[in-house]
């Protein structure tokens, strides 16, 4: 056991009522260190002894004895889920209120907090929305918004429901209900890991509920509408901004857009640009590896065009954001440039008679189709977009052209 708790009257100093606070205390064998969290009682130490430590309390002391005693076995129950012990994760679970370790609501709170102090703004902002649907579909069908959803509620038939309800009543596409229910399932995974509810209430995988699966569009240019829409002719300052940064995400290796805005003066190693991927940070930090890009005469030319004058080496390559900007605001900020650039472009675009379903999204999936069409083996590509595997990388793929099929079925027999 790597902890020991204790129920103690703290007799260092009497409150101003003349009596002692009956504390909790916890300690943890293996840090060494111990903590006193207060209780609501304050006794004297005749009435302590009487109540705590004799064996046979008075009657009138029993509902006491047995509060203090359900203190101290909660506090116990707490300690055997934590694995590792740590006070901090003792005091979030010890003190939370009663039914919150089976409330979803709770968890999910949890969850989007976690994510803001670990900078994950726009993963955050998924989970927040992931709640606010599934309490709109409560108050749906009950006519109030919940305040608590209970985990064991949450069955493979109310999923289904769910996902009806989205489909067929909202309109809304299976890709936003198979990443809605995709984090609630990462919710059940968490509660539990954390023990707080038992793997039978799982309502998801073979035979149960299945989130629907979407086979994602290939969001790719041809190299004939790159052509078309590198040679438009911007009718606005903010077309002519937006179509420069969408073909330096595409000439740097389709780099996001959130990557761009974080790049620093620091990661300008003479012809290439060296980074880690924000995607990455938090996620592979075992194996964080950095990103290599090499600078063409394009990419070269809108840093000249667009970076701001070094005076520090830890100053931003772009005025996108500010090194002074908090995480709340930065993410603001990226999301704000990233609407800037897709709404202007699409404008370019659709005058030019190009997709206007295009988005910055493009630029990468573009880079990655058009590399390959170009000869550029699959592997190659895998590490340009910076993947951990080719399947990802395969899925950023559009296939070839049909004048490339066409040609190889002519020389098919050219022996």
């Amino acid at each position: 056991m790597k902890y020991l708790t204790s129920i103690v009257l703290d007799t260092r100093r009497p409150k101003g009522n003349g009596l002692y606070p009956v504390k909790l205390r916890v300690y943890s064998t293996q840090l060494q260190v111990k903590k006193m969290y207060a209780t609501k009682y304050d006794l004297s130490e005749n009435d302590f002894e009487s109540i705590w430590l004799t064996v046979k309390p008075r009657n009138e002391h029993k509902e006491t004895r047995n509060e203090l005693r359900a203190i101290e076995l909660r506090a116990n129950e707490v300690c055997k889920k934590l694995q590792p012990f740590s006070f901090d994760e003792f005091e979030k679970r010890f003190l939370q209120k009663a039914g919150d370790n089976t409330n979803i609501v709770y968890h999910y709170t949890e969850l989007i907090s976690k994510l803001k102090a670990n900078n994950s703004h726009s993963t955050a902002s998924n989970y927040h929305l992931s709640l606010k649907s599934f309490k709109d579909f409560i108050k749906h069908n009950k006519g109030i918004e919940p305040t608590k959803i209970n985990f064991f509620d949450i069955t493979k038939d109310w999923l289904q429901d769910y996902e009806n309800y989205m489909i067929n009543d909202l309109d809304l596409s299976r890709t936003t209900v198979s990443m809605y229910v995709r984090t609630l399932r990462t919710v059940f995974n968490n509660a539990i890991k954390l023990k707080d509810i038992d793997a039978d209430y799982y309502p998801f995988g073979k035979d149960k509920y299945q989130p629907p699966t979407v086979k994602s569009v290939k969001k790719a240019l041809s190299k004939a509408d790159l052509k078309k829409l590198f040679d438009a002719k911007p009718l606005t300052p903010e077309q002519e901004k937006a179509k420069d940064f969408w073909f330096f995400s595409y000439a740097c290796n389709g780099m996001n857009i959130k990557d761009i805005a974080l790049l620093k003066h620091s990661d300008l190693k003479g012809d290439t640009i060296v980074f880690y991927r924000a995607k990455t940070i938090h996620t592979a930090k075992t194996d964080l590896r950095p990103v290599t890009v090499y600078l063409n005469e394009y990419s070269k030319g809108i840093i000249n065009k667009y970076s701001i004058a070094k005076t520090e080496t830890k100053e931003y390559l772009f005025p996108i954001i500010s090194i002074t900007d908090k995480g709340e605001i930065k993410h603001n900020k990226i999301k704000n440039f990233t609407k800037f650039i897709n709404q202007n472009l699409k404008k370019l675009a659709t005058i030019n008679g190009i997709t206007s379903d295009i988005s910055t999204y493009w630029a990468r999936h573009s880079f990655a189709t058009n590399a390959i069409r170009s000869g550029a083996s699959m592997e190659f590509v895998m590490e340009a977009l910076s993947h951990n595997n080719l399947k990802t990388t395969q899925g950023y793929f559009a296939g070839f052209e049909e004048n490339d099929k066409k040609e190889f079925m002519q020389k098919l027999m050219d022996f």
